[in-house]
């Protein structure tokens, strides 16, 4: 068994569980996946078992439990692969705004754009609010892309945390048909074409569950 367990919610809704997911996998790191319904009858008691939180996803390593995703990522990043995040300590500080910004708001866009792989409803949840919130993602990806990611295809030129945590936002931008600036939209058609997120979403697609609040529409 590997010393790495991950514990996650469906994939075709869990945004916060795709995040550290893509992060590990895409450092190639062996681990363990446990996936487990969420808003089912026993979801709550089920991740219990692992999280303390009560949520997902969690991190297990040997006794260690870590139960967020931005934590996971970043205890990832210490112990196993220091490349997730830019070398240069003046970009890796730009890099974690960007990604704690994105851990942290945009909750009109989450509201009203559920992630939600199996659906296309382009579109629909095109708020005012939503739109700010899609300016400014706009803007980050295209500010990171033309100052810091000139030596490779990412945000900040190789994969790191940053793209991890927009990660869900492609497959929002996906489901709902939401049309991009030339730049953006090539660095969202890279995250969505990644190998690792592409099994990511066909698993997705093969789940049966439904959340009632990811189908809004």
């Amino acid at each position: 068994m590997s010393e790495l367990t991950l514990v996650i919610g469906n994939k075709n809704y869990s945004s916060w569980s795709l995040r550290p997911w893509l992060a590990m996998k895409q450092a190639e790191l062996d681990f363990q996946e446990i996936r487990i319904p969420l808003y089912a009858e026993n979801s709550r008691e089920e991740i219990l078992k692992y999280s303390p939180s009560g949520k997902v996803p969690v991190l297990l390593h040997n006794n260690l439990v870590i139960w967020e995703s931005l934590a996971i990522c970043e205890y990832i990043a210490e112990q196993f692969e220091p490349g997730l995040w830019p070398e240069d300590g003046k970009i890796r500080a730009i890099a974690r705004s960007v990604s704690h910004e994105m851990h942290g708001g945009f909750f009109a866009l989450r509201q009203n754009m559920p992630m939600n792989c199996r659906a296309r409803h382009p579109g629909q949840g095109m708020t005012p609010e939503v739109e700010k919130d899609i300016q400014r993602i706009s803007e980050i990806w295209r500010d990171c892309r033309t100052e810091y990611g000139q030596d490779g295809d990412f945000l900040f030129g190789n994969f790191s945390i940053a793209d991890a945590m927009f990660a869900p936002v492609v497959l929002r931008f996906v489901t709902y048909g939401v049309k991009l600036g030339a730049i953006e939209q090539e660095y969202a058609d890279t995250i969505y074409n990644l190998h690792n997120l592409q099994a990511w979403v066909e698993a997705g697609v093969q789940e049966t569950e439904i959340i009632a609040d990811a189908e809004i529409y």
